[in-house]
């Protein structure tokens, strides 16, 4: 049996990460907490996912929106909003915990790959780049939707001056995912690349691949 409690799990940012801890298979589940005033659910629609959602209330309050309904939620709530729907929530007392669970109706479940995103963007903040890249590279090919992992990988690579890394990883994000081409042509992490004609080559090319 796997436990634990929120409050050890609980990050900077307000993030628990029950799925990954817990070695959860078979749905998705997180728990995030904020204080009075703070958005606490991100507003989102679950489209690339398939996932059905529910949130509970374990601990304070806050006001859920979904589909531009507002409904007020105090501990014990359950609000499950299917995929396709618009959600958000904001937290109304200090310490508002929710938990979320969440899977694709009638499909076995994948994790994605935000999870491990989440954990690796406030290393490239604090210039932690070579950890960064040691938890990308080990998760690559566990997310059916890797090729944001691909694309930090790059990003890791290029900081650290391996541009014929940099480029593998960044034609293999850019031909699964045309719409980071914007990202890629702004982002200071690929800086290494740019006076690179294969930089220009390839965002070209992706820019012409259909979404």
């Amino acid at each position: 049996m796997n436990a634990t409690t929120i409050t050890e799990l609980t990050r900077e940012n307000g993030w628990a990460p029950l799925r990954a801890h817990l070695g959860a298979r078979a749905f998705g589940i997180n728990a995030y907490t904020k204080n009075a005033d703070e958005q606490i659910v991100g507003e989102h629609k679950e489209e690339a996912s398939g996932h059905e959602e529910l949130y509970l209330v374990v601990s304070g309050r806050a006001t859920f929106t979904v589909a531009g309904e507002e409904r007020d939620a105090p501990v014990g709530t359950a609000v499950l909003v299917p995929s396709g729907t618009t959600r958000s929530a904001v937290a109304l007392e200090d310490g508002t915990t929710i938990v979320v669970v969440g899977g694709r109706p009638g499909a076995a479940f994948q994790p994605r790959a935000w999870e491990t995103n989440a954990i690796i963007f406030p290393m490239f903040g604090e210039g932690k780049i070579e950890e960064a890249r040691e938890i990308l590279q080990g998760v690559v090919g566990q997310y059916e939707d890797g090729e944001s992992i691909e694309y930090n990988l790059a990003c890791c690579e290029a900081r650290l001056g391996d541009v014929e890394l940099a480029f593998d990883h960044l034609e293999r994000a850019l031909a699964g995912r045309p719409d980071l081409v914007e990202l890629a042509r702004g982002d200071d992490d690929l800086a290494a690349l740019r006076d690179d004609a294969r930089f220009d080559q390839l965002v070209g090319a992706a820019t012409a691949t259909p979404g």
